[in-house]
C-alpha cells in the first residue's frame, strides 16, 4: 500500500454541470442502484473534525451503489425469506435519542419494526430501515449477494466520483430553492426540532432530490454503515487488531444532525459505533462489485488503494 498523500493547499470543486455517467459499454447496471465510475478522490476535509484530517488522496475501482438506503420494506423481505433475528430483538432493547433530555436511552423492545418502541407507531415501508446493527447489515448485504461500501467508497459517491470538494454531495448550501435538500435538525438543540424541512424524524427514501450520480439520501435522513473499522486517519496502513470495544464507521449523518453539534450530513463527517449497536437514526446501503471492471489508470505516486 502507498502511503496517503498529503495535501499542503486549498481544493477545488468539481465542474458542477456534468450528468449521471454511463457505465462502459456491455456493463449492465442492477435493478435499484447506479453506476459509480472510478477514480481518485481526496478523502476527509481541511476545515473539518480532527477525524476527518489529514485529508488524503485515494484512488478507487468503479462500483455499482444502491440508489437509497436499504427501506423498511426491503429489509422484511430479508427476514421474511431467512428468519433473521435482529441483535436489537435479540437483545430486546435498541438504542432512541429523547429530544427532551438530549441523552439516549435503551428502549425495551425498540427494533426494527417498531424503532421508538412497541408503544410507538411502526416504521413506514418506505422510510430507512433503522435499529439495525452493522452485524444486521452485513447479514443483509450476503443474502442480498452485495457487501457494503468502505468508507473510502462512500465518500467517493458522496463527492459524485469526481472529487468534487463542495460541502455537501449537491453544493454547499443546505436549502436551495426555497427548500431543505436533507433532512435534518433544524431549530434549537437538543428538544427544539422544529421540522421545518417536513420531517421530525426518519422521511421517505429519496424525498429530498438526488445527486449528480443519481443517489438519494447521501446526507441526512439516516447515518449508514460501512465496512470498515473506525480508525484516525493518521494511523492508514499501521497494524490494526479490532478488540471489543472497536467501532465501525458510520458516515452520512442524520435527521438528528445540527451544524452547531454534530454537522453530520458533510460528505467527509465521520460516525462510529459498536458492530452490535442499534440506534434508531442508523440504516445502511449496500455495494456490488463490477465483473471484470476496467481500472482507471493515475499517473504519479502519492495514492491510497481504497480496499
Amino acid at each position: 500500500m502507498v502511503a496517503p498523500a498529503v495535501l499542503g493547499g486549498g481544493l477545488t470543486a468539481a465542474p458542477r454541470d456534468a450528468g449521471p455517467p454511463a457505465p462502459p459499454p456491455g456493463v449492465v447496471v442492477p435493478a435499484g442502484m447506479v453506476y459509480v465510475p472510478g477514480g481518485v478522490t481526496h478523502i476527509g476535509s481541511e476545515r473539518g473534525a480532527p477525524d476527518e484530517q489529514p485529508v488524503f488522496a485515494v484512488r478507487v475501482k468503479p462500483f455499482f451503489m444502491d440508489i437509497h438506503p436499504v427501506t423498511v420494506a426491503e429489509f422484511r423481505k430479508f427476514v421474511e425469506a431467512t428468519g433473521y433475528v435482529t441483535d436489537a430483538e435479540r437483545l430486546g432493547d435498541a438504542g432512541v435519542y429523547d429530544p427532551a433530555t438530549g441523552g439516549w436511552r435503551l428502549v425495551p423492545g425498540a427494533d426494527w419494526p417498531r424503532p421508538m418502541g412497541p408503544d410507538a407507531p411502526p416504521a413506514a415501508d418506505d422510510h430507512p430501515v433503522t435499529q439495525v446493527s452493522w452485524n444486521d447489515a452485513m447479514a443483509s448485504a450476503r443474502w442480498a449477494g452485495k457487501r457494503l461500501p468502505t468508507e473510502m467508497e462512500w465518500e467517493h459517491a458522496a463527492r459524485n466520483a469526481r472529487d468534487d470538494r463542495r460541502r455537501y454531495p449537491w453544493g454547499d448550501e443546505l436549502t436551495g430553492g426555497g427548500r431543505y435538500r436533507a433532512n435534518t435538525w433544524q431549530g434549537s438543540y437538543p428538544g427544539g426540532n422544529t421540522g421545518a424541512d417536513g420531517y421530525l424524524y426518519t422521511s421517505p427514501v429519496g424525498a429530498f432530490g438526488a445527486t449528480a450520480l443519481g443517489l438519494v439520501d447521501m446526507a441526512g435522513n439516516v447515518w449508514e454503515w460501512t465496512a470498515d473499522w473506525y480508525r484516525p486517519y493518521a494511523e492508514r496502513g499501521q497494524p490494526f487488531t479490532p478488540d471489543a470495544v472497536s467501532e465501525k464507521v458510520q458516515r452520512g449523518g442524520s435527521f438528528l444532525c445540527h451544524p452547531l453539534w454534530h454537522w453530520g450530513f458533510r460528505s467527509a463527517a465521520r460516525s462510529h459505533s459498536t458492530p452490535e449497536t442499534a440506534l434508531y437514526h442508523v440504516g445502511f446501503r449496500l455495494v456490488q462489485d463490477l465483473k471484470a471492471a476496467p481500472e482507471r489508470t493515475v499517473a504519479g505516486a502519492g495514492f491510497d488503494r481504497a480496499e
